[in-house]
Parts: C-alpha cells; structure tokens; sequence
C-alpha cells in the first residue's frame, strides 16, 4: 500500500487485513511505525492496529520501522510479535530510506533488538538492496555476508535478503543462500524479492533450492518500495508463490476458500492503483 498516492481508508486497510488474518499466513507485514510526512499512506497503523480481531488467527503481526523512536512505539503494543528493520547494504539508499548513515542504523538495529528482547518480540532485519543496487555502491557476497555475520554476533534470528530494485537473478540468488545458510544456522533466511511476471518463478526456485523456506509476498504483485526510485518493481505475487510451493509438496496450512476471499477483495482495495 505504502507506494499507492490515494490513500486507503482505513475502514478499508482494516477489513483486508482481517481477511488476510483468516488464511493463515505464517506473519501479517500489516503496517508501519514510520514518518506520516515519508509515508502518508500507513499513517493511521495504530487505528488499523486497534481495529482487528485477533482471537481467531494464528496469524502474527509483524510492522515495519524505520528508527529507535518507531520501534519503541510498535513494540508497546502487544498484539504486534515482530518489528521489521531495513538495514541497507547501499548506504545511498539507507538514507535515502531512513534518512541514515550507516553507522546510524548498524546503531539502531543493536538498540532495537534490546528492546525487542525486553518486550517479547522478535526483531526481523532485511538487507535491503542485497544483490545490488543502482547507485554504484559497493556490493558482493562477501560484504552481503559481513554485514550478516554482523547481526548474528548481535543475536538477530531472522534476516531477509531483500531484491529491493529487482535486481536480483538465480546466479546472485542461490549462490548467497548457499553460502549463508550453512554459515549461520542459528540465524532464519528469507527472501524478500521484488519481481516482474517474467523473473518471479526462477528467483523464488533459485531460492527455495538453495535452502530458503522464508518468503514475502503480496497479493497481485501489488506494491513496491517507494524509495527505491520513481518506476516500482512489484512484490513477489502471493498467489504465484502459494502455487509454487504447493507443486513442492509444502504444507501450508492456508484455508483455500478465505484465500480466494482475500484475492477478490484485493482487487476491490487496490483499484485505486
């Protein structure tokens, strides 16, 4: 939604997400703790927040942050299980994303992760921009896995390598998560991938073959990151992933029928884009 210039209703965010709750996705990215001046479109997460049921999901919340000040203000809330963090290897787009040095967020994610251990939560960190980017920053796997070994010297549990321009292919994918995974088995991958109808299915094989069993998607496609640039390249497509691991034999624990719910209801949501 964040990238979207007519903002949702929140009536309308809050009825969606109620219906997302009742597939029954592992984790809900539902909204985010952030400036309402850089993301006017997730102003309103804490009504949002305060108007789902909860008590019929196994569905956690996660809500994205983008400094200390966002992170105390989703982890006061209790119903919310994880906080979501962007920590770029491209320091151009670490501030270009949260206005921040790198120095400033390798900070920020040492502090938030303390918070979240006193509060119960569980502090997710994304790579952004880990298979490249397009501001000539330096990248490679080595610096993609220093800055790994880096958050698991902290006792970050989960990190999302993140496609953020769609940048990645099969020959960055896999390779990276061949080499992580065996490297830090204390630690959870995910993708986070950025994809077009043409690139999607073999990035999400590169790496699901390469270990990944952690994936984000959205309905339709919809939706991209709205710092990376003026044209958005979309999320992984939710209804392209479920059938892919479905042909791998994954038992998702999704209600077929809620799913089909939430497809028709997206359309609805979304034609605003």
């Amino acid at each position: 939604m964040q990238g979207l210039p007519e903002f949702i209703p929140t009536a309308t965010k809050t009825a969606y997400l109620q219906q997302l709750l009742a597939v029954g996705f592992d984790v809900l990215d539902f909204g985010s703790f952030v400036s309402p001046k850089a993301i006017p479109q997730l102003r309103d997460t804490a009504e949002v927040l305060a108007g789902l049921d909860l008590s019929h999901t196994k569905t956690k919340l996660l809500a994205i942050v983008a400094n200390l000040r966002g992170a105390a203000q989703a982890a006061s809330y209790p119903e919310i299980s994880y906080l979501g963090f962007p920590l770029s290897v491209s320091p151009t787009f670490q501030h270009r994303n949260t206005n921040q040095t790198p120095a400033q967020a390798r900070a920020d994610v040492a502090a938030m992760h303390a918070l979240c251990e006193r509060h119960g939560k569980t502090l997710v960190v994304y790579l952004s921009m880990g298979f490249g980017n397009p501001y000539g920053d330096p990248w490679s796997p080595a610096l993609v896995a220093d800055f790994t070994a880096e958050l698991a010297a902290l006792g970050i549990r989960i990190v999302a390598l993140s496609d953020t321009v769609g940048a990645a292919t099969p020959a960055l994918i896999a390779p990276l998560f061949e080499e992580l995974i065996p490297a830090f088995p204390q630690v959870a991958f995910g993708a986070h991938l950025h994809t077009t109808p043409a690139t999607w299915q073999a990035n999400v094989q590169a790496a699901y073959e390469a270990g990944c069993r952690r994936f984000d998607s959205a309905l339709g496609g919809i939706g991209g990151c709205p710092m990376a640039g003026d044209a958005l390249t979309g999320n992984l497509a939710t209804e392209d992933l479920v059938g892919f691991l479905a042909g791998r034999g994954e038992a998702l624990g999704l209600d077929a029928a809620q799913f089909e719910r939430a497809r028709a209801l997206s359309q609805t949501v979304f034609s605003v884009a």
